[in-house]
């Protein structure tokens, strides 16, 4: 597994690979890698000829009183289960090879990145959307392959692929879970052990929202049963609760008539876990 600190040693082996008919793929992470990011791998060794994951922790997607001095790392780590996945290449840049000096130029896709999670964190879906283009630019990867459980995250990189004709393909994986149904999330390290049981809570109230979702019930029906399920966990704060189109993620009005997506934000001590599911009713 080849090592690459600087963008001109990956965009090298790149080229290296792309000379001889090769495709490539790319797996972006912030590291402290866990099955979840695994699964991504292993998507895109199935897809792509060979495959670069990158670790990089973005500085510009983290708000001033967010979590990026106390965001878990272990290179070592990371590295040795690459490698066991067949990892061809890894991208790790530090914060200057990443960004230099003074540089001012963001890419932003203001109609997604100023909406649900955007508005709780402004400025972290432009941090997103600019760091994803400069690895996309970098690495030139043919597909790249992002988690699901990011959906406002896949959504943004979507449109933001199609709007600047950007050449490849981005593949959602499905949510990884623990055995109880906690999405895996490199934050649940930082979980107290009453955090972490009771954070089971946001999987239980997608999975009543997907049965409730089946009779068509009115959207505000819908977040109330959501809410009132997440209620019984007694520490958590929920920051937000929103049902939107699963496409497009616009708001809905009146009954539930189309796929939709229940979004979750909610926050436990000091870690705010995510998550979702994309819901429909029985037509």
């Amino acid at each position: 597994m080849i090592i690459c600190r600087t963008k001109a040693d990956m965009r090298e082996n790149v080229r290296n690979w792309k000379r001889v008919g090769q495709t490539v793929g790319l797996v972006p992470t912030m590291g402290y890698l866990h099955e979840g990011h695994l699964a991504l791998v292993r998507m895109a060794i199935q897809k792509a000829d060979r495959v670069v994951a990158s670790i990089f922790v973005n500085p510009t997607q983290f708000g001033p009183n967010e979590d990026l001095a106390t965001y878990p790392r272990d290179e070592k780590q990371d590295l040795d289960l690459l490698a066991a996945e067949g990892v061809d290449a890894v991208f790790l840049p530090s914060e200057e090879e990443m960004y230099g000096a003074g540089g001012g130029t963001h890419v932003d896709v203001p109609d997604l990145s100023g909406i649900l999670q955007g508005a709780l964190r402004p400025g972290h879906f432009r941090g997103v959307s600019t760091v994803v283009t400069k690895l996309f630019n970098i690495v030139a990867p043919d597909i790249a392959v992002f988690g699901e459980k990011d959906y406002q995250q896949l959504t943004l990189i979507r449109q933001m692929v199609r709007d600047l004709d950007m050449p490849l393909e981005i593949v959602g994986h499905p949510t990884v879970r623990e055995n109880d149904g906690l999405a895996m999330s490199s934050r649940n390290v930082r979980l107290s052990e009453d955090h972490r049981s009771e954070a089971v809570m946001l999987n239980r109230a997608l999975d009543r929202a997907q049965e409730f979702a089946k009779t068509g019930p009115a959207i505000a029906e819908l977040e109330a049963v959501v809410k009132s399920r997440l209620a019984q966990a007694p520490s958590a704060e929920v920051k937000s609760v929103d049902i939107r189109d699963a496409a497009t993620l616009g708001e809905l009005q009146g009954a539930l008539d189309r796929p939709a997506v229940v979004l979750l934000a909610v926050r436990f001590g000091p870690v705010l876990l995510i998550d979702q599911r994309v819901i429909a009713p029985v037509t």
